[in-house]
């Protein structure tokens, strides 16, 4: 039964980095596409391409931050379920 449960964990993480995946993946279109605009001189494109850089870079930092917050929250109801972790309910 192990055995079965690594490729399915590993396929339900992929799934949940999917969102982080096509933020770089944006960014990284962004960034070619600022890099071809400033090779030929036009700099309005290069702004407004910086500027959508930016805001995929804001993106990815908001996905880390959210999935950090729900970490902590799951991390933090656990130690208060189980009196067997350093500062829960039960600590002396």
């Amino acid at each position: 039964m192990k055995d079965r449960l690594k490729p399915l964990v590993f396929l339900l993480v992929g799934v949940a980095l999917v969102p982080l995946q096509f933020a770089t993946t944006l960014f990284h279109f962004r960034m070619g596409r600022a890099k071809a605009a400033r090779a030929r001189g036009d700099k309005g494109a290069i702004s407004i391409e910086l500027a959508l850089a930016v805001i995929a870079l804001v993106f990815i930092a908001g996905l880390v931050v959210v999935a950090l917050v729900s970490l902590k929250d799951k991390v933090v109801e656990k130690v208060k379920q189980d009196p067997q972790y350093t500062g829960g309910p039960a600590a002396p």
